[in-house]
């Protein structure tokens, strides 16, 4: 039996009760919302803080915020630039584009100067919405530095859409600045009030994201998630976990990356469902906003989990309504699942996907609990969703035999047609349309799934990807290191860790806490490294190549040893 297996053998083999495909309801992302918005209009969309905002809200104020955008001069499939944390400007902002034909750029809040600068260029967004703190620092040095295209930016404060209670301790110190040269995001809304723009002609190919990735032998790349994935993967999530208007999602997820779009932002527009919204994690926030507004359902980092555990308040919380609880992004030991259970009652079903597959594509049915891998102790990611097929193949290509290790390959309506603008990469990851994953594992013979390591060099700290190369650049930036080589070392709350080993330039002196502040100041927070080395000289092959594996292997000793 080779290893290769479908949703349909394995939910027809243990009865799930679920459908075996999943047909697309819909031609474009946007349809989804157009539809809940013409049904259930006065259903609550929306919870930020104590302000609700209804379908009926968002609809009136994205036609506004669309018209905003057409009047600023965006033209069906330009593309507009989302540098926000988790607050409902963000949703705003992503149904407008796609009312005005845009394309939404989703960019990770934690992202500086050096790494906005080059998501801008090679998108080649027009305009940019973003907070006004982001704008300050680094957005209007981006900007000013007239290396992008952006001609306009919007700006929003993290208050602005709070209802009349006390401001929430996240958002202590939060001020609206009302940046020079910007355009008000709600001032925006605010004149274009009662109007929509002339309706946009989306199809299931045109691209409704470009969400960024790094790889290991390049710069991030923007995968091309259409409306096509969209759909169909916010259909898979309401069916998988049995979704229903009755629902209600805690977005935990950061909503820029394709977990908090899809299982956030797009299955709450399907359903419709409301979508609690907190800003940014953070442990007490996420606990009281449980406790306020009782979520059914939530995709999160295992780190999310752990940190929700050890709050101190933790044991006098009531998780009770938390019963659909997935985690995915990073691996998960076997142990917090049993924890995070006793404590309160909810059991974290595994699952697996990348920006490329538009977050899922395996899964633990809802009904299902993950075997526990006996050799390794690897919790199994699930088994592939509807529609879904996985290879797990060896370096020739060829179907490995079930339990034998290998790469896997996806194909589904979930994979991405591609990166932007990059036809060799794309060639390289997608031949055919199947997916290349570069993770590593094997399908046992009751066809459960599990990664045991990745083929990539990237780092997966609390499930955000880390490309060692960018930071091994920022240190060469360093007058005092000459060589310097990055790779990922266990850390039991993050799962991975970034950690450097750095050769110093004779007579050149700095410290280890120096030349983390070093990077620190330049990169976002997860890809810094948490600890420094210094060797005499790097392992390197016979023409020069810094051997990486040579340094995780000689870690690992050290670990074990």
């Amino acid at each position: 039996m080779a290893s290769t297996y479908e949703a349909r053998q394995w939910l027809a083999r243990y009865d799930a009760g679920m459908p075996a495909d999943v047909e697309p309801e819909f031609g474009d992302a946007l349809s989804m919302f157009r539809a809940a918005a013409g049904e259930h209009p006065d259903r609550p969309l929306i919870h930020y803080f104590d302000r609700t905002l209804s379908v009926r809200d968002v609809d009136r104020m994205t036609d506004a915020l669309a018209s905003g955008f057409v009047d600023v001069g965006l033209v069906a499939g330009d593309r507009v630039a989302v540098y926000l944390q988790n607050v409902p400007q963000f949703v705003l902002a992503m149904i407008a584009t796609w009312k005005a034909g845009g394309v939404m750029v989703s960019i990770n809040p934690m992202n500086k100067a050096r790494e906005l600068e080059h998501l801008l260029a090679d998108s080649g967004a027009t305009i940019l919405v973003t907070l006004e703190s982001l704008y300050e620092d680094p957005g209007r040095e981006v900007v000013a530095a007239g290396s992008t295209q952006v001609r306009t930016v919007v700006t929003t404060c993290e208050t602005d859409l709070l209802g009349r209670g006390p401001v929430p301790a996240v958002l202590a110190g939060a001020v609206k600045r009302r940046p020079e040269g910007t355009v008000d995001l709600m001032e925006l809304i605010a004149r274009h009030d009662g109007t929509a723009p002339p309706a946009a002609t989306l199809g299931p190919d045109d691209v409704a994201f470009l969400t960024y990735t790094s790889g290991t032998t390049g710069p991030p790349k923007g995968a091309m998630n259409t409306h096509r994935n969209v759909v169909f993967n916010s259909q898979a999530y309401r069916r998988w976990m049995s979704l229903t208007p009755d629902d209600v999602v805690l977005g935990v997820a950061p909503l820029f990356h394709i977990t908090g779009l899809i299982a956030g932002v797009t299955v709450c527009l399907l359903t419709p469902m409301p979508l609690v919204l907190g800003y940014r994690f953070d442990p007490v926030t996420a606990l009281d906003l449980i406790e306020r507004y009782r979520p059914t359902f939530t995709v999160g980092a295992i780190t999310v989990f752990i940190a929700l555990m050890n709050d101190p308040s933790a044991s006098e919380r009531d998780f009770s309504s938390l019963t659909k609880v997935y985690s995915g992004g990073a691996p998960i030991a076997p142990s917090v699942v049993t924890r995070f259970e006793q404590l309160t009652g909810a059991y974290i079903h595994n699952i697996y996907g990348l920006t490329e597959t538009t977050s899922p594509s395996h899964g633990v049915p809802m009904q299902a609990r993950a075997p526990v891998d006996p050799t390794s102790g690897a919790l199994s990611v699930g088994v592939p969703i509807f529609n879904t097929v996985v290879r797990v193949i060896d370096e020739q290509g060829a179907d490995v035999a079930v339990g034998e290790i290998g790469e896997f390959v996806t194909s589904g309506p979930q994979v991405v047609s591609g990166y932007w603008r990059k036809p060799d990469e794309t060639a390289h990851a997608l031949p055919g349309g199947a997916l290349h994953t570069g993770d590593v594992g094997f399908m046992d013979a009751d066809g459960w799934y599990y990664v045991v390591d990745r083929k990539k060099d990237q780092i997966n700290a609390s499930g955000y990807k880390v490309w060692p190369r960018e930071v091994e650049d920022v240190l060469y930036e360093h007058a005092a290191v000459r060589e310097a080589a990055v790779i990922g070392v266990p850390d039991e709350y993050r799962g991975e860790t970034v950690k450097a080993f750095v050769s110093l330039t004779p007579g050149a002196q700095a410290t280890e806490a120096e030349l983390i502040a070093f990077c620190k100041e330049r990169m976002a927070a997860y890809k810094y490294p948490r600890s420094i080395e210094f060797v005499a000289e790097l392992p390197k092959t016979v023409t020069g190549k810094i051997l990486r594996r040579e340094l995780r292997t000689a870690e690992a000793a050290k670990r074990t040893g």
